[in-house]
């Protein structure tokens, strides 16, 4: 197989080093395809060329990451830890532990959880005779550990690397390998309080963090099975007509009604039906208004749903946090576990230039002005009995913050701002003003480390002075110690302010001390 391969690659490598169109006879032998398909198949063949090796038959590595993954360079990694340390300072406020989970399941754990997505599950080869995938999300690992464990009651977050064959968008920050920021909180409690602390919680991070205007919409998927239901949508088709409402947010409604119609097989009248129903928003008046609706009254479903978002709009108000959550009877999200109050974060406006991405439609701008969601959760009381072996239920709700669609943004303003962005924490650099004072800085360094101050020094026995201070400007290191022969007879060290360009001169004894005094923020 190999030799034809090379065999294959050496003809094509030729035409491709003449830099000219195939020759007809050349074009003959692969009869339909067009000279820009032939010259498709030349590169594949090439780049599986370098896979196998080169002539000279050494292998030679492709060195790039797998399709929708990426690295993270010391910049963006601190744009990253500073997201986190936000959302779990948030998680931790509001009193949550946290956990983990392996990262792969049990093939049959995941099986049957995401409706339409779960064909994006990646699967594992056979390992021992257990059929194994990895995680989806971390809501159903979670639900299968509360079952193992025989845990009714916690409020937990869960901050992992979660996986999906998904088509990739990176500049949107669409991967296939992602980071999972989860609250969740498991336990028997009254009505709409745990659901209305999840809001309060996306309100304060995404507050925080400061990415621009954005709007919580909420829904209930037994509002949304009541509507169906009214509308004549038949039970055997709620679940995929709920995937297709879903979608609402990335096509336009004759689209969507399109899908019902010519792909799901739903009537062109119940469409209709549905489509004035998803067109409406607003607050705890909607739901007042549609308690009274001639069709929506008829469910049961849908008025116990719709009592609890009046409920939950009255908690939402305690906690200030109504001027950011609307009503919105198009959201659905997809996943069949949910079975309650549902809801989704969405940026408005992040503040930050459109990109263009294979994955942006309509008119250029238009990323900008609806950046997408960026948090999303709800109630899902019947996932954790799946797993019971007595189907014992423990109702729970949660939200999962997008963390990487985040990232993505916060990143996209750092470039955009004349700010450096600092990757280290180094609060004080020692150097020396003269040669063969390696072991004097040594010796302050280590003094420093020993008082939990952040220092560093420079891997040279004779530095010149200027490229140190050169370093500390780059990195942004705020401090300077010098030491020079006249610093050390006379007991100090001379402390330099970097941005200022500031001397003075501090005994040895008191020096820890101005730096934290200088330091502390």
């Amino acid at each position: 197989m190999n030799m034809v391969v090379m065999f294959c690659v050496r003809a094509c490598s030729g035409l491709v080093g003449m830099r000219m169109a195939p020759p007809l006879r050349f074009l003959h032998s692969f009869p339909g395809m067009t000279v820009s398909q032939i010259d498709e198949e030349v590169a594949k063949l090439l780049e599986l060329k370098a896979q196998l090796g080169g002539d000279d038959g050494k292998h030679q590595f492709v060195l790039k990451t797998a399709k929708g993954t990426r690295d993270y360079n010391p910049k963006q990694m601190a744009i990253r830890e500073k997201v986190f340390n936000t959302i779990i300072s948030c998680f931790k406020r509001h009193g949550a532990e946290t956990i983990d989970t392996p990262v792969f399941e049990l093939k049959e754990t995941l099986t049957g959880k995401y409706g339409e997505d779960s064909k994006l599950i990646y699967d594992l080869k056979d390992q021992g005779g257990e059929l194994l995938s990895l995680r989806y999300d971390l809501t159903v690992p979670f639900a299968r550990y509360l079952a193992m464990n025989k845990i009714t009651n916690i409020k937990r977050y869960h901050i992992a690397k979660v996986y999906r064959r998904d088509n990739p968008a990176m500049t949107r920050g669409r991967y296939r390998e992602f980071y999972q920021c989860d609250f969740d909180i498991a336990g028997q409690y009254d009505a709409m309080i745990p659901d209305a602390e999840c809001l309060k919680i996306v309100h304060e991070i995404l507050s925080e963090l400061d990415l621009g205007e954005f709007r919580i919409k909420v829904n209930d998927r037994r509002i949304l099975d009541g509507m169906f239901a009214v509308c004549g949508v038949p039970n055997d088709k709620f679940r995929t007509i709920c995937s297709t409402v879903d979608k609402l947010d990335k096509m336009s409604w004759e689209d969507v009604k399109k899908e019902m119609v010519n792909e799901k097989g739903l009537s062109e009248e119940a469409a209709d039906q549905i489509g004035e129903y998803v067109s409406m928003q607003g607050g705890k008046d909607l739901a007042e208004r549609l308690l009274q609706d001639e069709k929506m009254s008829r469910s049961k479903q849908a008025c116990a749903g719709l009592s609890d978002i009046q409920l939950l709009f009255s908690y939402l108000h305690l906690f200030q946090v109504t001027d950011k959550v609307v009503f919105d009877l198009s959201l659905a999200r997809g996943l069949d576990y949910y079975t309650g109050i549902i809801y989704e974060a969405v940026l408005t406006q992040a503040g930050v230039a459109p990109v263009a991405t294979e994955a942006q439609n309509g008119p250029p701008g238009e990323e900008n002005v609806s950046v997408g969601s960026v948090a999303g959760g709800g109630r899902y009381d019947g996932l954790v009995g799946m797993f019971d072996p007595k189907g014992k239920k423990v109702p729970c709700v949660g939200v999962s913050i997008g963390i990487e669609r985040i990232f993505s943004i916060m990143e996209q303003k750092a470039e955009a701002s004349s700010q450096k962005v600092r990757t280290t924490e180094v609060q004080v650099m020692v150097v020396s003003a003269q040669k063969n004072l390696l072991e004097e800085r040594l010796k302050l360094v280590t003094e420093l480390w020993n008082a939990d101050i952040k220092a560093e020094v420079m891997y040279k026995k004779n530095p010149k002075l200027l490229s140190q201070l050169q370093h500390c400007e780059e990195s942004g290191i705020p401090l300077v110690a010098i030491l020079g022969e006249q610093e050390l007879k006379d007991g100090v060290v001379k402390l330099r302010v970097v941005a200022s360009r500031e001397e003075v001169d501090i005994s040895r004894a008191e020096l820890i001390a101005e730096i934290r005094r200088r330091t502390t923020a």
